[in-house]
């Protein structure tokens, strides 16, 4: 590709770096890249305890066709970190066999004239991360996020969000930073964090006046639940010291004649994407297994930032993207078909699951600026094009499908600000490509 490609075409269209002015050019035995892998400068890094050292060059294994990796398969994987995507597919086909419906991104429910729409997740072993670096007060922002938007993809608003925490001994100081974060989450999501409080249920009376209204019976039930107490559980000797568990459930609720359920997409329909603020809280055992590799410590500067002071640990730990409040906004305005939140699973599996039968997605790979952090990841791995696009959201955390028309408006509305992309366009076939 030429010498302009963007971030996105080196990455994901694997096209090689810019030759900075001045250069050393690489020796004949080190441009000679075995076929379909691409050869990328070594990485002056800071590594722990003060000492400095080159790493070693790298060979980025590029995928032929967005199939398999190439060049010998080297490269970490997700199934090598102890994660195996295959394998919990097949356990969501044996549990659909049992509970038909299974395999959207929310449960939904009928209710009267809506659906309530529930979610439940975690946030992994980003916990690692944080209790290494000892960032807890965004951990929860996390925990919020990958329920509320796993439940603003059916069109539905949170009503509200329960979690729980688990440790081994209670310390109070470390558990008030984690709650933090989920009640700034649960803000930046308009949804309420059920406690039993006054204050809860009044936060709950207000969602009750916004537009559109819930219906009569569901705005009771939903106060009847307010009474639920958040729940903490101290296990002694089941966790490591200082180390605690979080799990998080949403429920929201959205009016059957305006549930978005992906039925009416067709070829030509638009992707828009909605760009992420890093790794989100997905694919973070393979990013430990990276950061082993890399020889770097989460304290250390992120490699190729231009001498601007960002280390690994506080990339890595960027919270994940609350896309509630923006997502409604677009669907107020019409023309939206289809919702995929980008987690586990990339774009390769989580893009088609909005999808009819027979339809497919072409994605356009240079069409937004892929994360440094990804870049850093994808280099210190040695990890193949096909592993990172079926283990990272890449830069893009939620995916609209939507017609031409509204493509055109959205687009529009938001030139300029970097907060909505055209992503790709729907396809005949089936599966993802990558162009």
């Amino acid at each position: 590709m030429h010498a302009g490609a963007t971030a996105a075409e080196r990455l994901l269209g694997a096209a090689p770096p810019p030759t900075r002015p001045g250069a050393r050019r690489p020796s004949p035995a080190a441009s000679a890249a075995p076929p379909n892998r691409l050869s990328f400068p070594g990485v002056e890094a800071a590594v722990g305890r003060g000492r400095t050292r080159r790493m070693r060059r790298l060979s980025i294994a590029c995928s032929n066709g967005g199939g398999g990796g190439g060049g010998g398969g080297k490269g970490l994987t997700y199934k090598d970190a102890g994660v195996d995507i295959d394998a919990g597919a097949e356990l969501v086909k044996r549990i659909a066999k049992m509970a038909p419906g299974i395999g959207g991104f929310g449960g939904l429910y009928p209710w009267g004239d809506d659906y309530l729409v529930a979610g439940t997740d975690g946030v992994g072993t980003k916990l690692k991360l944080a209790f290494e670096t000892g960032i807890h007060d965004t951990i929860g922002i996390d925990l919020v996020a990958m329920s509320v938007n796993d439940v603003v993809t059916s069109g539905a608003r949170p009503l509200f969000f329960l979690d729980y925490f688990a440790t081994s001994r209670l310390d109070v100081d470390l558990a008030e930073k984690v709650i933090k974060g989920i009640v700034d989450g649960c803000q930046q999501s308009d949804c309420v964090l059920l406690g039993g409080s006054a204050q809860n249920a009044k936060l709950l009376r207000y969602n009750q006046h916004r537009k559109p209204p819930l219906s009569t019976k569901t705005y009771e039930t939903a106060m009847q639940l307010v009474l639920t107490s958040r729940q903490t559980a101290e296990m002694p000797d089941f966790y490591a010291e200082g180390e605690y568990d979080l799990s998080g459930f949403a429920v929201g609720a959205v009016k059957k004649d305006a549930v978005i359920d992906g039925k009416n997409i067709v070829a030509g329909d638009a992707l828009i994407g909605l760009p992420s603020s890093g790794v989100h809280s997905n694919g973070f055992s393979l990013v430990r297994r990276v950061l082993a590799k890399s020889g770097l410590s989460l304290h250390d500067q992120l490699p190729g930032n231009n001498g601007r002071p960002l280390t690994v640990g506080e990339a890595l730990m960027a919270p994940t993207v609350i896309y509630v409040k923006q997502v409604l906004d677009i669907i107020s305005k019409g023309g939206v078909k289809g919702i995929a939140h980008i987690t586990g699973g990339g774009f390769t599996d989580n893009i088609p699951r909005v999808f009819p039968s027979g339809l497919g997605a072409k994605i356009f790979t240079n069409s937004w600026e892929v994360p440094l952090v990804f870049k850093w990841i994808q280099e210190a791995g040695g990890i193949d094009d096909s592993e990172m696009r079926r283990t990272f959201n890449m830069g893009i955390g939620m995916v609209l499908v939507v017609s031409p028309e509204a493509a055109t408006r959205i687009l529009a509305e938001h030139q300029g600000s970097n907060s909505t992309y055209k992503i790709g366009e729907i396809i005949a076939g089936e599966g993802v490509v990558y162009a």
